[in-house]
């Protein structure tokens, strides 16, 4: 069913990672005999995308060359681009070096558990429903909290879910809705922009909702030292 349909997919990979307390960004920290980073961007050279965009801070561009597209091979790689400062800016400079898509996918480079089945799941349901993002069902209640730290309210849990990326959109909509919000950026700066995924951006500047699939558990963002463990048991590795 995609013959037709283009899919490119960004991965971001230029944060820094402070709160691994380490000398080196959380994308590039062993995760077995393998980076990081190199997970992600495995399952996506097996799915069926067409191209990678691979966005990583300024100065690794050339070491993520040599890494990834010659050393490992990933050859959907079609472009290495640096990031932004913030999350997304980085993804900005991602969709304006998208070659050619009708749909495209944006994941965090640090979330190592994606499978190609999850990326394919996407893939069919973007197709029907122009915006999508895998998330689980939370587990545990949810409190939300004043500026004390005092609980105020105990949301419904049945309602709440825990979002993960890839996320998926139609590129000319969210292409559409990114410039939306640079033109509020020059409006009115960089603090009166509180955005923290694309199904944000999507909601806010192009009144698009996403619908959520359900994703996987294991699908973790690498944030913490811990999480390198916890991965490790997930890769089977």
């Amino acid at each position: 069913m995609y013959k037709d349909k283009r899919f490119a997919a960004i991965v971001l990979a230029a944060g820094t990672g402070s709160r691994m307390k380490s000398d080196k960004p959380k994308q590039y920290m062993d995760l077995g005999n393998r980076e990081v980073l190199y997970y992600s961007l495995a399952a996506f050279s097996k799915s069926v995308v067409d191209e990678i965009i691979l966005v990583v801070g300024e100065n690794d561009i050339e070491f993520c060359r040599e890494k990834f597209v010659d050393e490992y091979g990933f050859s959907k790689i079609s472009k290495i681009v640096p990031g932004g400062s913030e999350r997304y800016l980085s993804v900005q400079n991602g969709l304006g070096a998208v070659t050619e898509a009708d749909y495209v996918m944006i994941h965090d480079g640090a979330r190592p558990c994606i499978t190609e089945t999850l990326i394919t799941n996407l893939m069919d349901e973007v197709i029907i429903n122009d915006a999508c993002t895998l998330g689980v069902p939370v587990k545990d209640t949810i409190k939300v909290v004043d500026a004390n730290n005092v609980g105020v309210s105990t949301p419904d849990r049945k309602t709440l879910w825990q979002v993960q990326t890839p996320q998926c959109f139609v590129y000319e909509e969210i292409k559409s809705a990114y410039a939306c919000m640079q033109k509020e950026l020059e409006k009115y700066g960089q603090a009166d922009i509180n955005i923290t995924d694309d199904t944000m951006i999507m909601e806010r500047f192009y009144n698009r909702k996403s619908k959520l699939i359900m994703g996987d558990y294991r699908n973790i963002k690498i944030t913490t030292p811990e999480d390198i463990s916890v991965a490790k048991i997930f890769l089977e590795i």
